[in-house]
């Protein structure tokens, strides 16, 4: 009988516990960082969104800063995730030696391999958008001249003018790249600030501008982002990186931000974005309409 009733006591002890653990699970409040840009607000929040609708409490750090402070606040655990890009995670967290070829796959495993080993950060999703560096051009010259990526553009970059941020056209990773991977040179270059480069295509003043594949503006002023086919600038593929202690913490978290995992491409995340810049919609709805269009939670 003695037996019987510290083995009942045991399971009662033992349900309590793992109850105890369930709850503290969820009630801990789970701190997203982000950038201070469009694209950057609405992962978050569809982040923020998928983690409460499975209960847990989220507060999002909105805009806390660039890559770096996000990082820092990641590894000593005042955040627990945010997106990031394999680009720069390649170049200027790990300051990896630039490589020769850009291929999209060794960035992104050589980067979350190294992040891994050197700070614990766990990569967990690859959201299947990339925000690269890009050239663009006006949609109708691209489309009077069938010109769709970077070598089709040879023949016509000697007589047309490039309006570019400055790091662009100085970093070696950027204009000079194109210059040594396609073998041709824009016939002026106009350095401005990037609020300016499509005013400046609109008014006709440059013909070609340094862009982001990602950005609303693009579609705003009728642009066409051109291919880079040669895979001369680095690639930015969109990922979630998490601590290791929190990964292992709170492992129901993890599977529930997988679910981002393959879910946005290009093309779509510059249709959010442009509903965030252009139309003026809240980054928190952007995030639930998307989510509830792609079947991951319900109205």
């Amino acid at each position: 009988m003695k037996k019987l009733f510290f083995l009942l006591l045991l399971i009662i002890i033992s349900s309590f516990v793992f109850i105890g653990c369930s709850e503290n699970s969820k009630t801990k409040t789970i701190i997203i960082g982000s950038k201070p840009f469009n694209e950057q607000y609405i992962v978050a929040n569809m982040m923020a969104i998928l983690l409460r609708k499975n209960g847990f409490n989220v507060e999002i750090k909105q805009g806390l800063g660039g890559s770096l402070i996000n990082f820092e606040a990641l590894k000593k655990d005042q955040i627990d995730a945010y997106l990031e890009y394999t680009g720069t995670a390649y170049n200027v967290i790990l300051k990896l030696p630039p490589l020769k070829n850009w291929n999209p796959d060794y960035v992104y495993e050589k980067s979350k391999e190294e992040m891994l080993s050197k700070y614990s950060i766990l990569t967990i999703a690859k959201l299947g958008f990339r925000d690269d560096y890009a050239i663009a051009i006006k949609k109708d010259f691209a489309q009077k001249h069938d010109i769709n990526n970077l070598s089709e553009l040879s023949n016509y970059a000697p007589s047309m003018t490039l309006g570019t941020d400055p790091e662009f056209a100085t970093r070696q990773d950027g204009l000079p790249r194109i210059k040594e991977i396609y073998g041709y040179k824009f016939g002026n270059v106009k350095q401005m600030e990037p609020t300016l480069m499509y005013e400046a295509i609109k008014n006709n003043q440059v013909n070609a501008i340094s862009s982001y594949t990602t950005d609303s503006r693009v579609d705003m002023f009728g642009l066409k982002v051109l291919e880079d086919n040669k895979s001369a600038l680095p690639p930015y593929d969109a990922i979630i990186i998490v601590n290791k202690n929190f990964a292992e913490k709170y492992p129901e978290a993890i599977k529930i931000l997988q679910k981002l995992n393959n879910v946005i491409n290009t093309d779509e995340m510059r249709a959010l974005n442009y509903k965030f810049d252009a139309e003026k919609e809240s980054a928190d709805s952007i995030a639930k309409e998307f989510l509830i269009k792609k079947g991951l939670i319900k109205d």
